[in-house]
């Protein structure tokens, strides 16, 4: 079954809820003020801004600060449209209202070919497409920090709240003063007339409270004094001095500390336990079961006066583990499987243009490959933790969180209480790259917190924990296929790829009530196959989803993740096959696609390509669209002593307009050690259900001293803000696999790479 036949089938099967929506306008997502928290002295002008007594403007924040500098650059936008200086924005976390939702993430999740959807002539039925799932979007209302999506999803919203709000004090003032509105001048957060008469945000603010007012406008472009420009990210002063606080930091009266202990087969439950010499160390309180909550694993939790002494416990515990199935997973196996499953099955096709198979009975030569990519943990330094507290009826959670909404209804689940009696207070995470949308170890702190007689609870997981009970990047392979006419030209290109699909089991963890009984396609599974930008007469991309036991989440860009590193490094097995340099054949087929064309020669220019370079050096580049940002990068490498060192990474990148150009470069910077760490290193073995890796030295990061230099480079760009935590994750394997070929000749198609 083709995509597009798929996808309006799926509209067809919603036509009454289309139809019926058809008459509306749009939700609007401008809020009102009875949205925001209530709070002495401070006056709210609608469901985004309010205004403190010293014109403090305060916005409610609704994403996920996890470093990528969102809570900076999202008060920038207002910021910009009120006219205050930065630092006179203070943040206020959102409440669980549907209209804090991301639109943008789930409108990203169809599978549309990027050269179809973009820009201003995109197809009705495209249009249609995003129109509904926008609409649905709404009325769900899912707050999700994720697919690299909070600036391309509050751009509009956030500005036109604050321009809302700015002219709502304009027009208070200009009551005051009983003079045109039109005379009133904003600068530096101060209202002033010309006739001497001035004031802050907040003696205007109870004028301001209840106003509506009509035809407003965003700042247009060229009066922008802040968005664009390099900024100080305004969360770095608390972390260096360790005022910031994250999920481990939390510290609250007579709070106890818990530690887990799971099965070490994934899945599985606790049996029998004897606790006599847990219970009989110092500070060991009590040993509480836990379940196997949001699709993790069973086991224990050992609680304590500290978390030292909850280790020790957890560790005291004599535990009886049940034998793993017959079905328990193996990555052997599952390696196997999956081979045979792509040698057999069809798949979904994601994507179609030409008549292939004609193409390939006329080749005068084909090329085939097959490309694998192990599965990853995610890894982050702050391991999973959560603090809770269940008094009267009611839970309190102090979490790092990309999903607020989607933790309150695990503890309300848990706790068995309805969700508006729990109360989430999002902490900053210490890294997430996706593994905190998940909510598994806040279903078990509440569980251990009802254990607790109303005493608070912080739940964390050791390194070894939380490396074993992750939820991973799933493995998948690829076979790329393609023929050559007589001319040596490119007439075909056939990939498809097997794997399992990670958002059918995600919303089957996640929202259950949601993920209905069609396993749908999963973009995630072919993005960065199905959506390459070169102008092959003849494509045919598609996927089979498999389901191979082991729990997979979402990983730091994905599916674009491996399958870039499949596709970009055929593309150079193409462009040898047909004598041409890899560079000027990725030009050549992208003469139908600018914007992707203008990325990379840029990169190219910017690392010198076709330059000498010192001997025993090599470079490699690749180009990729993620996210509605198209990334290339050019990778310096060599191999002193047969280790793969990579000395520079040069990047350049189309973001669209850039809100704080330090962050795109930061964010490409962590992408670069990122994506680096799991192209040198990253595997994950799994045998009889068992994860073998346990900490860094099974699982290493790359270090200080083989960081790469990495250059930036930012396309001046007037488009819609696209993502940049993730984009720049995707072309890093491809363009070190394609430098080692330049200097060895040994073609790598399986990560992480080995020479």
């Amino acid at each position: 079954m083709k995509r597009r036949t798929w996808i309006l089938s799926a509209l067809g099967a919603t036509g009454a809820l289309v139809v019926g929506w058809g008459a509306m306008p749009a939700r609007s997502r401008l809020g009102t003020p009875e949205l925001m928290l209530k709070t002495e002295g401070d006056l709210a002008l609608n469901g985004w801004i309010k205004i403190a007594k010293d014109g403090t403007v305060v916005l409610a924040m609704p994403r996920s600060e996890m470093g990528q500098g969102v809570h900076t650059a999202l008060a920038m936008l207002v910021a910009e449209e009120l006219d205050v200086p930065l630092q006179r924005v203070r943040l206020e976390q959102a409440g669980p209202d549907s209209m804090y939702g991301n639109v943008a993430m789930l409108v990203a999740s169809l599978p549309f070919h990027p050269l179809d959807s973009e820009g201003e002539h995109k197809p009705t039925k495209i249009k249609m497409a995003e129109w509904v799932v926008g609409k649905i979007a709404r009325e769900l209302g899912i707050n999700a920090t994720g697919g690299s999506s909070t600036i391309a999803d509050l751009w509009d919203p956030l500005r036109m709240a604050a321009a809302t709000a700015r002219a709502s004090l304009v027009q208070a003032a200009a009551a005051a003063w009983k003079v045109p509105a039109s005379e009133i001048t904003l600068t530096d957060g101060v209202l002033k007339h010309a006739s001497g008469k001035s004031a802050h945000f907040g003696d205007m603010a109870a004028g301001a409270a209840g106003s509506t007012p009509q035809g407003i406008q965003t700042k247009a472009r060229q009066g922008w004094r802040l968005i664009g420009q390099p900024t100080a990210r305004t969360d770095i002063p608390g972390k260096v001095m360790g005022q910031a606080q994250f999920g481990l930091d939390v510290r609250l009266p007579g709070m106890l500390f818990a530690a887990v202990r799971m099965n070490p087969v994934l899945g599985g439950q606790a049996s029998t336990m004897d606790t006599q010499a847990a219970l009989s160390l110092p500070g060991v309180e009590k040993v509480v079961p836990i379940d196997a909550w949001g699709g993790g694993t069973g086991g224990l939790a050992v609680v304590a006066k500290t978390t030292w002494q909850a280790r020790q416990g957890a560790q005291a515990v004599q535990v009886q583990w049940p034998a793993p199935g017959t079905g328990a997973a193996d990555t052997s196996r599952i390696q196997t499987d999956l081979l045979k499953t792509l040698n057999t099955e069809s798949g979904f096709t994601f994507h179609e243009q030409g008549v292939p198979s004609q193409a390939e009975k006329a080749a005068a030569q084909r090329i085939d490959a097959l490309y694998q990519a192990p599965y990853l943990a995610h890894a982050t330094m702050e391991p999973m933790n959560c603090t809770a507290q269940v008094v009267d009826g009611k839970v309190e959670l102090w979490v790092p969180t990309q999903v607020p909404q989607m933790a309150r209804a695990m503890a309300a689940k848990v706790a068995g209480v309805k969700e508006d009696q729990v109360t989430v207070h999002v902490t900053l995470l210490g890294g997430g790259f996706g593994r905190r949308l998940e909510v598994d170890f806040v279903g078990q702190a509440v569980q251990v917190a009802m254990a607790c007689k109303g005493l608070p609870v912080q739940l964390s997981w050791s390194r070894e924990e939380d490396m074993a009970h992750d939820f991973y990047r799933p493995m998948h392979l690829a076979k790329l296929q393609a023929s050559l006419d007589d001319k040596g030209e490119v007439s075909s290109l056939r990939i498809k790829s097997v794997g399992d699909a990670i958002t059918p089991r995600w919303m089957a963890r996640a929202a259950p009530h949601l993920s209905g009984p069609i396993d749908m396609p999963d973009k995630t599974t072919a993005e960065g196959l199905f959506d390459l930008p070169y102008g092959f007469a003849s494509q045919h991309m598609s996927h089979v989803a498999t389901k191979s036991g082991v729990p997979v989440g979402f990983w730091r860009s994905v599916g674009h993740s491996h399958n870039a590193f499949f596709s970009e490094s055929f593309i150079d097995e193409l462009a040898l096959a047909t004598q041409q340099d890899p560079l000027a054949f990725r030009l050549k087929w992208l003469k139908d696609a600018p914007r992707y064309a203008a990325v990379l020669q840029l990169a190219a220019d910017k690392a010198g390509w076709g330059q000498p370079l010192p001997a025993g050096r090599a470079r490699g580049l690749a180009l990729h669209e993620s996210f509605g940002s198209i990334t290339a990068q050019v990778a310096e490498v060599s191999l002193p002593k047969g280790q793969i060192r990579v000395h520079r990474v040069v990047c350049a990148i189309d973001c669209g307009t850039v809100v704080n150009p330090d962050t795109v470069a930061q964010q490409v910077e962590s992408s670069v050690i990122f994506g680096l760490s799991a192209a040198l290193f990253g595997q994950i073995d799994i045998v009889a259900g068992v994860v073998q890796q346990g900490n860094f030295p099974s699982y290493p990061m790359v270090t200080l001293s083989q960081a790469p230099q990495v250059d930036t480079h930012i396309v001046p760009s007037t488009r819609h803000p696209a993502g940049v935590g993730e984009p720049a994750v995707p072309p890093l394997a491809p363009a070190v696999a394609n430098a080692l070929f330049a200097l060895t000749g040994k073609r790598l198609r399986s990560l992480p790479l080995k020479v």
